[in-house]
């Protein structure tokens, strides 16, 4: 645990994390701001440094990165109880709306007005958390150029891999320039599993990608397809719920378990609720086998990310003990304000301001988080009855 931060309750983190998973739309970037607003300039639970050094390393891992950024404030936080919990408060909101829509309604309607109040939203939240970002994590133009060449690659090429491949330029740069006075002080704080915790949760990882292989052999079925395609897309995707769906596509509209209607329906239906997009997982799972076939959806889905960023944290933080290594990770956080910069236009912003509202709500918005000190919420909610209202009177 960092000096200064003393230790939370469990209940603490899962109460958090259950007020995020019912109220954060947006997507991962916009997840991200949030954290950022609420858990670090609010709440105090990381340091600035901390927190960056946190979402670096969750940038460089496959999985859903602000699941995983949760899962280790909530292990900051709370221990191994903590880490459960920030990722069951923020988790469980979305899955259950989304498996229950998906027996119940079948599909849900993303073609309202208020899609693009939250978007107008999306895009305030996440403006104020590069703000605040710029100011302590590239005070000088060294990390300030990182920063802005970050955020030139990642429009010139807005491919998933592109994020990746900027932290580590951004990395190797911060290597190669003279060490800022900053450089020395420390690792941050961040708090890691012991050997033992780091070495369960790796081996519990193989023995979950040897069982899912042993079950679609030995035991083919919709249940085998269903856990194989869910593990396979958490463990193997870049990028985000936008790119997990793709690699769930394949091998279940093709393997005959949904249509590609009820496929593209999931898509909708995750727009439409808060929360991290991988819990789309609930929505398939239960169309292919209920209740049921959700949970295990959506547990195969998140388990290879969440056992992925506990064991390896350890390795991370013994790297960070060199001062080469410290210049590598002031580099790479000026990467990630560049990566989230890039998010402001391409693709939040570029949606937002796509309706003529969107623009001016945006700035109505960001005036009310910066200034009025508004809930991310309570912004998100105004935004969307605004644009629901505007439509009803045009």
């Amino acid at each position: 645990m960092a000096e200064g931060h003393a230790p939370g309750t469990v209940g603490e983190v899962f109460r958090v994390f259950l007020r995020f998973g019912a109220t954060s739309f947006g997507g991962p970037i916009a997840h991200l701001a949030i954290f950022h607003r609420e858990l670090v300039a609010g709440r105090r639970w990381l340091s600035e440094e901390e927190y960056a050094q946190v979402v670096a390393y969750c940038q460089f891992l496959p999985g859903p990165t602000s699941s995983q950024v949760g899962l280790l404030i909530g292990w900051q936080r709370a221990g191994l109880r903590g880490a459960l919990a920030a990722w069951l408060g923020f988790t469980a909101p979305a899955s259950i709306a989304l498996a229950a829509a998906a027996l119940l309604l079948g599909t849900v309607d993303t073609s309202g007005a208020w899609l693009i109040g939250m978007k107008a939203a999306v895009l305030a939240i996440v403006a104020q958390a590069v703000v605040a970002m710029v100011r302590s994590l590239c005070p000088d133009a060294q990390r300030a150029t990182i920063a802005a060449g970050a955020v030139i690659l990642c429009l010139v090429s807005p491919a998933a891999w592109t994020q990746v491949t900027v932290l580590i330029l951004a990395g190797l740069t911060g290597a190669l320039l003279p060490a800022p006075a900053d450089v020395s002080a420390g690792t941050g704080g961040v708090r890691t599993p012991g050997a033992w915790l780091s070495a369960c949760c790796l081996g519990l990882l193989g023995l979950l990608v040897g069982g899912i292989v042993a079950m679609q052999w030995l035991a083919p079925g919709p249940f085998a397809a269903l856990v194989g395609a869910s593990a396979k897309a958490g463990g193997l995707v870049f990028g985000g719920g936008h790119v997990v769906l793709p690699l769930l596509r394949d091998p279940l509209v093709q393997g005959g378990l949904l249509s590609d209607s009820q496929f593209l329906a999931a898509y909708g239906a995750a727009q439409a609720v808060p929360g991290p997009l991988f819990a789309v997982a609930a929505w398939l799972g239960a169309l292919v086998l209920g209740w049921g076939g959700a949970l295990s959806a959506v547990i195969a889905i998140f388990a290879p990310g969440m056992l992925l960023a506990l064991g390896c944290l350890r390795f991370f933080h013994l790297a960070l003990a060199s001062t080469w290594t410290r210049r590598v990770m002031l580099g790479l956080n000026a990467g990630v304000v560049g990566v989230l910069g890039a998010a402001l236009w391409s693709p939040i912003g570029s949606e937002a301001v796509h309706a003529p509202i969107g623009a001016p709500l945006a700035l109505i918005a960001f005036i009310a988080l910066a200034s009025w000190r508004a809930s991310p919420w309570a912004v998100v909610l105004g935004c969307c009855l605004a644009t629901e209202l505007a439509a009803h009177l045009t």
